[in-house]
């Protein structure tokens, strides 16, 4: 069994930027309700192509979100095949280790596993992501005085273990979410972008 998946990172929550949660600190409102996506350019798990596709993820955090116990929504990309779909699964679980099985041990209760069109386009920094009708987000990085992308290392929570993240802010941050309580329509609130790679 083994994976490697190389990609992006579009991640927006309603903390105030940057979210406290990347430095350990507990969330703005006490608590953090997220969405975070995965887009793999390449990627292969235990043979199988997963290349093109995307793996969303809506949750609600209940405190710092060191101590885990969220509640999740996992949302697959309805272009994934059967196979793809069990392939991404098997690591998004955290079966095949590595550092999403780290990331993932965080996760209390997954509520639903739900097949949806997924939306995600970084065009000159400034990304795209839609969830079926669950969440629409928009967002852009911060640039420090040269020009270049704001960047986060070494915090102690990553949801791109082991990469840089790019500090940006959501101009559009909507959600209609049941299953997990939420109804959320923000602006100028946190947003993180990155690139990753992945290995288990």
């Amino acid at each position: 069994m083994a994976y490697k998946l190389e990609g992006s990172l579009l991640e927006v929550c309603n903390c105030e930027v940057l979210c406290p949660c990347w430095i350990g600190v507990d969330p703005d409102n006490g608590t953090c309700d997220t969405v975070v996506a995965h887009h793999f350019e390449k990627g292969e798990i235990d043979g199988v192509d997963v290349s093109g596709l995307t793996m969303g993820f809506t949750a609600h955090v209940p405190g710092n979100i060191l101590k885990g116990n969220w509640r999740a929504v996992v949302h697959i990309d309805e272009r994934a095949t059967q196979q793809q779909e069990e392939a991404l699964l098997s690591v998004y679980t955290g079966k095949q280790g590595g550092p999403i099985a780290d990331l993932v041990q965080l996760i209390g209760e997954v509520v639903a596993v739900e097949r949806a069109p997924i939306t995600f386009a970084v065009e000159e920094g400034k990304g795209t992501l839609r969830i079926g009708s669950t969440a629409d987000c928009e967002m852009e990085p911060f640039r420090g005085p040269n020009g270049d992308v704001t960047t986060l290392h070494d915090s102690i929570f990553s949801t791109i273990p082991g990469s840089p993240a790019y500090v940006a802010k959501a101009t559009k941050y909507k959600m209609n979410n049941p299953k997990l309580g939420q109804t959320i329509d923000l602006k100028d609130h946190n947003a993180i972008q990155g690139k990753f790679v992945f290995q288990g």
